[in-house]
């Protein structure tokens, strides 16, 4: 695959047993850094997470590094390009979970739902036997999700396995007849939520291979039962069809997806606030806010990026 926009974003993940996890972010790090590619890796002793982006031959030159353990051999990833650069850091962080869910005893290299190939997706969307639970946090399902989808409405992934046992339709020995189909963005978070699922005793359980990216990447658009957009983790904020940049911006406040709609809103600040979080913030936090903007732009005037401090945002899984 090639294009013409010049910045190549990988998506990966792979649950193998790393006893050796620790010893493998320096030299991760340091292939990164000299190869010039940016984003986020999770190292655990469950696996490897995580997205990258930089020059097509910089990300093709950290792959091949991983896939040059034998354990990572078989890690798959998923491709998008940018014109602008998704990230302005490299950090390889070390973890409990490479997707957190804290749920004990859980362990997807044994125990998964079925994989569903995304051009055989629809079948079970349109199935009124199957309940499809759409397993992202709410900001994310708040910009699109697939029609007819379960919306849990939770914050972040580790309530999910609250939200099961508060659904009314998988509740008793009965439900476990139950088909219980999932997704996520890329795969990952399914993989632990299937294999939940399956630890419960539900016997025929399904995940959207490769997630909605894939999904995006492969069905047309005129077959596509997915509304809207679809979140990821970066600066291009979202993706529709054919994992083209979508339209949305990020609240450099509270990291919410905003759309051109959002943007009309009253309480929407450029870099200080949105609807979201006018009312989260007090008054020096918005001046802070205020500030960072203005060396934002003002950065951006001399053609440089400016990469700022931490601000409040929503934990990705």
């Amino acid at each position: 695959m090639s294009s013409p926009s010049p910045y190549l974003t990988a998506a990966l993940y792979k649950f193998v047993d790393l006893p050796d996890f620790a010893d493998l972010q320096a030299p991760l790090q340091a292939c990164c850094e000299a190869h010039n590619v940016k984003g986020t890796l999770l190292l655990a002793r469950e696996g490897i997470n995580g997205t990258i982006a930089g020059p097509e031959a910089g990300v093709r030159a950290v792959l091949a590094f991983l896939r040059a353990d034998p354990r990572l051999s078989s890690l798959q990833h998923k491709e998008s390009w940018s014109p602008k650069p998704p990230f302005t850091r490299m950090k390889v962080k070390l973890k409990k979970e490479i997707v957190t869910l804290r749920v004990s005893a859980l362990d997807p290299n044994k125990t998964v739902g079925q994989y569903v190939k995304p051009a055989d997706w629809n079948a079970l969307l349109v199935d009124p036997d199957v309940v499809v639970i759409d397993t992202r946090n709410d900001y994310e399902v708040a910009i699109g999700t697939f029609q007819g989808a379960v919306n849990p409405h939770i914050k972040n992934f580790v309530q999910l396995p609250a939200w099961l046992d508060a659904h009314t339709r998988l509740q008793g020995e009965a439900a476990k007849k139950t088909k219980v189909a999932m997704f996520c963005t890329g795969g990952i978070r399914c993989e632990k939520s299937t294999a939940l699922m399956k630890m419960r005793g539900f016997a025929e359980v399904y995940h959207l291979e490769g997630g909605i990216l894939k999904y995006l990447e492969e069905v047309p658009p005129e077959q596509s039962l997915w509304q809207g957009e679809c979140f990821v983790f970066d600066e291009r904020v979202s993706v529709g069809h054919g994992l083209g940049v979508g339209s949305h911006e990020l609240c450099r406040s509270c990291r919410w997806p905003l759309s051109a709609q959002d943007k009309r809103s009253p309480h929407y600040v450029k870099g200080v606030s949105c609807a979201h979080c006018h009312d989260q913030r007090t008054p020096e936090q918005k001046e802070k806010l205020a500030e960072r903007q203005r060396q934002v732009d003002l950065a951006e005037a001399r053609g440089e990026v400016h990469v700022g401090a931490k601000m409040p945002g929503h934990e990705g899984a």
